[in-house]
């Protein structure tokens, strides 16, 4: 619901903030870590996260604009910003080339990795005899720590050798699924 709030900073479809906070009234904002990381810290910000090819150009261009005191304030001018410096003329791209800035940015932002891992191992360690745990990612790197947690954690059987993935009229009622992948384990008896 987060995206759908302007204000909250999470999406460039309207203008707003450049802030990606879960929690607004808590932490570091993305706008922040703009305003103040290193190029390197940027430049791994986006490969780590946001799996771009090109971040230290990202990182350089940020910075620039930085030290010339017109660095963009808003979703709407940072996604323009991050277009110019990532968009490949001449070919048309499936997602907008900010999506997974954005994405990196907000990860960063609220630890989201990290996060993901704890409450996995918490939530299989509270799960009785024969309970199952569910988890949908919305990324490659999410879905691959849920892989490995349900896998690694012998507590569990896994019930999903390869994640569950939204049918065609999934699709067309809800369009913000087409990256989902849904996981499942169950706690083994004994």
């Amino acid at each position: 619901m987060q995206f759908d709030r302007p204000e909250r900073g999470f999406s460039f479809r309207e203008s707003g903030p450049i802030d990606m906070r879960m929690n607004p009234a808590m932490g570091t904002s993305a706008y922040d870590i703009l305003t103040t990381a290193s190029e390197s810290e940027l430049a791994d910000i986006f490969f780590r996260y946001g799996q771009e090819r090109a971040s230290r150009k990202l990182a350089r261009a940020v910075v620039v604009r930085r030290k010339a005191g017109t660095l963009p304030q808003t979703t709407v001018e940072f996604a323009a910003l991050v277009s110019g410096v990532l968009h490949r003329s001449g070919r048309r791209e499936r997602i907008h080339p900010a999506t997974r800035i954005f994405q990196a940015l907000r990860m960063a932002v609220n630890d989201e990795l990290d996060s993901l891992r704890e409450g996995l191992h918490a939530a299989a360690g509270r799960l009785r005899t024969t309970g199952r745990i569910v988890a949908i990612s919305f990324q490659s790197l999410e879905d691959r720590i849920v892989k490995n947690a349900f896998r690694d954690d012998r507590r569990l059987n896994v019930l999903t050798r390869k994640p569950i993935v939204p049918t065609d009229d999934e699709l067309a009622e809800n369009p913000r699924a087409r990256s989902s992948k849904l996981r499942a384990a169950e706690r083994k008896a004994g």
